[in-house]
């Protein structure tokens, strides 16, 4: 799975296109039900050119489509797929994401991107990264609640071998023959203290291509799984601030990833409702000083002049329409109209260029009921 950063979202908010076409399908992760999935996005192709032909003309759309098409019956792409399935076009660019989560069957074409499910990806209260490590191995995880799944290693080594290389303490050997025979050599390994030194230069590399490559860029929280015996080594070692305090002891090559799914979220669970319990709290203190607001024309004034600090989002909500990054103006609008967009992903995109904190939140834990709660700076 590909790792994803609220930087790739932010490169996203940029302007492309138009048109900029959106499409969002939910997907399934084995046979015999991921058979639909092909078909599926064959239809949504069609209902896509019908879409682009409101308002462009054949020799533009067909570049667009062309983007898309070699999918369509390419087998070992339907053949690995998650929960979801993202994939973002414009004229100058074609991005395909996999989702962690169910999403909702969507297809916009519009002068921005609908980026919410991939907000809800990158910006959920949930989400955490997960290092399963052994004295030889490493591997990476990102999950939440829903699912885990292995993240491809950036510029980390994933085995002890690929960290030393040449600098891997060669086990001893004996030698043994009988006279007139060719020798036979004998592993008889390494001694306690060297296997302890090749260990904590693994574990320093890992930690340090971890930190710089997965855990900065996405600025998740890291769970450690590995035996009890490997904790403290590597915890005594790790300079990575993302790095949390409590972990899973056990071995993580006797799990599967449900098991591991499992195991990480019951310690992420009480962080998780923690967190989202501050960020209410903090709206609710807001809203009594005047800086807390709910109402959406207050929230998009407020987020075009730059006050919002936090955003709460509710996850599974769309308001038909955009907003003027300028003026924060509200123009309503359908979905089914190529230049419209949705209201909360306008805005939530529009606070993160602002550098303030955009959180997608679960209808049940939202402390608002207009789909979205904002806390201002001043």
């Amino acid at each position: 799975m590909r790792q994803f950063s609220t930087h790739q979202l932010l490169s996203l908010l940029d302007k492309h296109g138009p048109p900029c076409i959106s499409l969002y399908q939910y997907t399934h992760r084995h046979h015999p039900d991921s058979l639909q999935d092909p078909i599926r996005f064959r239809n949504l192709l069609r209902e896509m050119e019908s879409s682009l032909l409101q308002k462009y003309d054949k020799k533009e759309v067909r570049p667009l489509l062309e983007k898309f098409q070699p999918l369509s019956h390419d087998g070992e792409f339907w053949n690995h797929r998650t929960d979801g399935l993202a994939m973002l076009a414009a004229p100058d660019m074609f991005e395909v994401f996999e989702l962690q989560r169910p999403v909702q069957e969507n297809l916009i074409v519009a002068d921005t991107f609908y980026l919410k499910p991939l907000l809800r990806i990158s910006q959920s209260a949930d989400r955490f990264q997960i290092l399963c490590l052994t004295r030889d191995r490493a591997q990476l995880y990102e999950g939440n609640r829903d699912a885990v799944d292995p993240v491809e290693l950036i510029d980390t080594p994933g085995t002890i071998t690929e960290a030393l290389g040449a600098d891997l303490t060669p086990q001893h050997q004996s030698v043994r023959s009988a006279a007139g025979q060719t020798p036979i050599y004998h592993g008889v390994g390494q001694k306690k203290e060297e296997v302890d030194r090749d260990r904590d230069r693994f574990f320093r590399a890992v930690d340090r291509g971890v930190m710089e490559n997965h855990s900065k860029p996405t600025g998740l929280p890291l769970m450690l799984v590995a035996l009890k015996e490997y904790h403290t080594p590597f915890r005594n070692l790790s300079r990575n601030p993302h790095l949390l305090s409590m972990g899973v002891d056990v071995d993580p090559g006797a799990i599967g990833l449900d098991e591991l799914r499992a195991l990480t979220w019951e310690q992420m669970e009480p962080l998780y409702l923690e967190r989202l319990a501050l960020l209410v709290r903090e709206f609710e203190i807001a809203r009594t000083r005047q800086l807390g607001f709910d109402d959406l024309s207050e929230v998009a004034a407020a987020t075009a002049a730059g006050r919002v600090a936090n955003l709460l989002v509710e996850a599974d909500r769309q308001i038909p329409g955009r907003v003027d990054p300028q003026s924060g103006k509200i123009e309503q609008g359908a979905l089914s109209d190529p230049e419209v967009g949705d209201v909360l992903s306008d805005l939530a995109g529009m606070v993160l260029r602002m550098k303030g904190q955009v959180v997608i939140v679960p209808k049940e834990r939202m402390p608002t009921d207009t789909g979205v709660a904002a806390t201002c700076r001043f």
